[in-house]
């Protein structure tokens, strides 16, 4: 790593979820690909997140405080004087336009992953998801606005499913459930139903190994053994959805991965903050969104499932429509955006060295 170094101020815990982590370890990969080593500044819980971060050759320094607060801006001021970086990137839904211009006031290009309703002062905004538009965005002067199906972050790991997915897996009939941080608690409940349904011959979980529900899924697992597994590592994710006829999912990141590599999914939310992507894909018809998570019976699931199964054309249709909205390519072309931003911002601070 030969260039200026990258700061992540992001939180990974079981209040907050670990959506925005996982998306910027994603950027963070991308980053390393350009030489530039990445710094997180984050509030890990459990701190076994850690791990997760330094196994892809990242530094993690523990947060003094919560985000905006006194201590968290007096660290992430000296950690900026210390490391000079080339850019910032927040990754907060609770930090403010207060706290994004005192980062902007330190030198360093900030980049703020948000889907936040205030006005951003910083230089550049992305919003990972679909159904936003840059007009949807209050930005000051000079603000660049990145959105959309061209800066989803998807997994490279998961990315390069699409090369074994150009046809639909051979039998017997795989379903695999991924509702991402799950804070209803929602996976087992529906892993149960499924298990009624004979027609399905394997269920895969994808989850993370921090969430409370672990155990339960474990459990799950280990007592219909050969029929239900659960996957935690992207490697072994990558090999359950490479061979399942379909998901069920919540529109988050996890969903338009499945949509890129071509998976026919159902759709349920627990956010709020996803439901316009959800839309969306149910819209570009690369999904069927059931509804609100209340609001999905098992009788609902059920029939959704059976319908979904027994209409091998309408699987068809519905992969060739993931693939066609996203080509993965979202990190390195954010990361190229960034690269050209992150230009006018290297004079400033070689003048202060030389200085």
């Amino acid at each position: 790593m030969t260039r200026d170094p990258v700061l992540f101020r992001v939180d990974g815990t079981r209040t907050q979820g670990w959506e925005a982590l996982a998306r910027c370890l994603v950027l963070a990969a991308a980053m390393q690909r350009r030489r530039r080593p990445c710094r997180f500044v984050s509030q890990l819980e459990p701190t076994v997140l850690a791990g997760q971060i330094k196994r892809g050759d990242n530094d993690w320094i523990p947060a003094a405080g919560p985000v905006g607060s006194p201590e968290d801006l007096e660290q992430m001021t000296r950690l900026i004087q210390q490391h000079q970086p080339a850019a910032v990137v927040v990754d907060v839904p609770q930090c403010g336009p207060e706290y994004l211009a005192e980062l902007v006031a330190l030198g360093p290009m900030v980049l703020c992953l948000d889907d936040a309703g205030h006005r951003f002062p910083c230089q550049l905004v992305v919003h990972p998801l679909l159904g936003r538009t840059p007009a949807d965005f209050d930005v000051c002067p000079g603000t660049q606005v990145l959105t959309g199906r061209r800066y989803a972050l998807i997994r490279p790991g998961i990315r390069r499913v699409r090369l074994v997915r150009g046809q639909e897996p051979p039998l017997p009939l795989r379903i695999v459930v991924g509702l991402g941080d799950d804070p209803q608690g929602l996976t087992t409940r529906m892993v149960k139903i499924l298990l009624s349904m004979s027609a399905l011959s394997r269920i895969d979980i994808l989850g993370r190994a921090v969430h409370p529900d672990y155990p339960q899924w474990q459990a799950l697992a280990e007592e219909h053994k050969g029929r239900v597994s659960v996957a935690t590592e992207t490697a072994e994710q990558a090999k359950r959805i490479s061979r399942c006829h379909l998901a069920l999912s919540e529109a988050n990141a996890w969903s338009l991965e499945l949509a890129c590599v071509g998976v026919p999914m159902l759709l349920l939310v627990q956010d709020e903050a996803y439901w316009r992507n959800a839309e969306v894909l149910d819209e570009e018809g690369a999904a069927t969104l059931l509804g609100w998570h209340e609001g999905v019976t098992e009788k609902t699931l059920k029939m959704a499932v059976e319908n979904l199964l027994e209409d091998q054309a309408e699987r068809r249709l519905m992969a060739r429509a993931g693939r066609a909205l996203l080509d993965g390519r979202g990190p390195d072309r954010l990361i190229t955006a960034m690269e050209i931003m992150v230009q006018p911002h290297l004079r400033p601070q070689s003048q202060r060295r030389a200085a």
